[in-house]
């Protein structure tokens, strides 16, 4: 049975509809399909347009600018200038290190610990080589593990140099067929490492070692270092210690604590300023560092000073019996020449156990223009300029330096205050990095 729809359409076109109006429909299908296809495709290339001439364009800069590096690296081998591989030194500079030439600086006439310092101004321009590696050089231990294991292959030690050498060293190290061991429990001065940096903190007023950031104390100079052993133990608490020594052809005290993961850089109390800025650590470390801190006129205590932020503190430590020893500071009721100078310099001694002093900065900048009249004077505005490697000075340093900052008054949080902020550090632009300098 039709429906009557169907009906309806055989009454208007008959039973059987016209093939004219069969085709017309047909016709209007693809007049249909041919618009929709051509909207389609304008889409499409509106989208494409846009990046296929960026492509293109990148793609032929890209191709360019490696044409002319090409060009440049072709001209630079094949030029006057090319580089070239250099060779490997001779055996008699393993030791070499710029600026130190112990020999050279003897003919000219330095002594008196002078030739052991850094004399740049002797060093001529030489042969051009690369320094060999020890005969016997292995790559390093991963930390932690290299901390207290190294070869000893790495550094100028021998094992008859071992075995001449003293007590102490014997148990601070243990030589084991070609690995040195480092026990910091057997010895460190008079007691473990541990102790011994209990023992500065309980001088300084903390509890224990462990409240060393929170006092503000995180950076140090140790001067000396020896192995590094006090150095390995500040590290397992975050606190920072620089090792400094004297320049030494065999048994390094800085190669041994390159060599352990530690910082470290040659370095005297002789004639020189260090190459650090004024006011750059918390704490200075000398244990048994064989320096007479009353010699020449106290500038070598005055270096100290400057290299010393505000409050901090300066730890001596000296075995007993030898010249400049600890215990040699007391002469009855008279003040020893170290004992003025620190009083001068506005230091005060906290506390004294056993062979350790221990002496605090001033916090206070007042200080100095309430001493007395000849005594040590301030150095002059502009001084903290260049700092580096000059000629020690019998002046006080930092005093008038926007980085007087009393390390008590630092955020004991890794995040900078804003007062340190605005004298260490900025924000960069576009950017959520702060730059640095603590």
């Amino acid at each position: 049975m039709r429906s009557s729809w169907f009906n309806k359409l055989s009454v208007i076109f008959g039973p059987r509809p016209p093939f004219s109006w069969l085709l017309l429909c047909l016709i209007c299908l693809l007049a249909l399909i041919a618009v929709l296809g051509s909207s389609s495709s304008s889409a499409f290339n509106a989208v494409t347009s846009t990046r296929g001439p960026d492509l293109y364009t990148n793609y032929r800069r890209l191709k360019e600018q490696a044409a002319v590096d090409y060009l440049e690296l072709r001209s630079i081998l094949s030029g006057p200038n090319r580089q070239r591989e250099f060779e490997l030194c001779g055996k008699e500079r393993e030791n070499y290190v710029p600026c130190y030439n112990v020999s050279a600086n003897l003919v000219v006439g330095y002594k008196d610990g002078e030739e052991f310092d850094r004399h740049c101004e002797l060093s001529r321009e030489g042969e051009r080589c690369l320094v060999r590696p020890p005969k016997d050089y292995k790559i390093p231990l991963r930390w932690p593990a290299g901390r207290d294991v190294i070869w000893s292959g790495n550094v100028k030690i021998t094992k008859d140099q071992f075995l001449s050498s003293g007590s102490m060293t014997k148990r601070l190290m243990l030589l084991e067929e070609n690995q040195i061991a480092f026990h910091s429990e057997d010895g460190y001065v008079f007691d473990g490492v541990k102790d011994y940096s209990r023992q500065i903190a309980e001088m300084i007023g903390l509890g224990s070692d462990t409240e060393f950031l929170q006092a503000g104390v995180r950076t140090i100079l140790d001067i000396g270092c020896g192995f590094g052993s006090f150095g390995a133990h500040l590290v397992s608490l975050k606190v920072m210690a620089v090792c400094i020594a004297a320049y030494e052809a065999t048994g390094s005290q800085v190669q041994l604590a390159l060599e352990r993961g530690l910082p470290a850089m040659i370095g005297n109390f002789i004639a020189r300023q260090l190459p650090y800025p004024s006011l750059s650590f918390d704490m200075v470390h000398c244990a048994q560092c064989s320096i007479l801190w009353d010699h020449k006129d106290g500038m070598l205590l005055l270096e100290v000073d400057r290299v010393l932020k505000p409050g901090g503190y300066f730890v001596l430590t000296s075995p007993p019996g030898k010249p400049g020893s600890s215990s040699s500071m007391k002469k009855g009721n008279m003040l020893t020449p170290i004992e003025d100078l620190t009083h001068n310099i506005c230091w005060s001694l906290l506390a004294q156990q056993d062979e350790t002093f221990v002496w605090q900065k001033t916090a206070d900048a007042n200080c100095y223009t309430s001493r007395k009249q000849g005594v040590i004077p301030l150095c002059k505005e502009g001084h903290e300029i260049s700092s580096y490697y000059r000629p020690l000075v019998s002046c006080i340093s930092g005093t008038m330096s926007r980085r007087w900052i009393p390390i008590q008054n630092r955020s004991s949080s890794s995040q900078l205050s804003s007062a340190e902020l605005e004298i260490h550090g900025k924000y960069c632009s576009k950017t959520s990095f702060i730059l640095l300098f603590i």
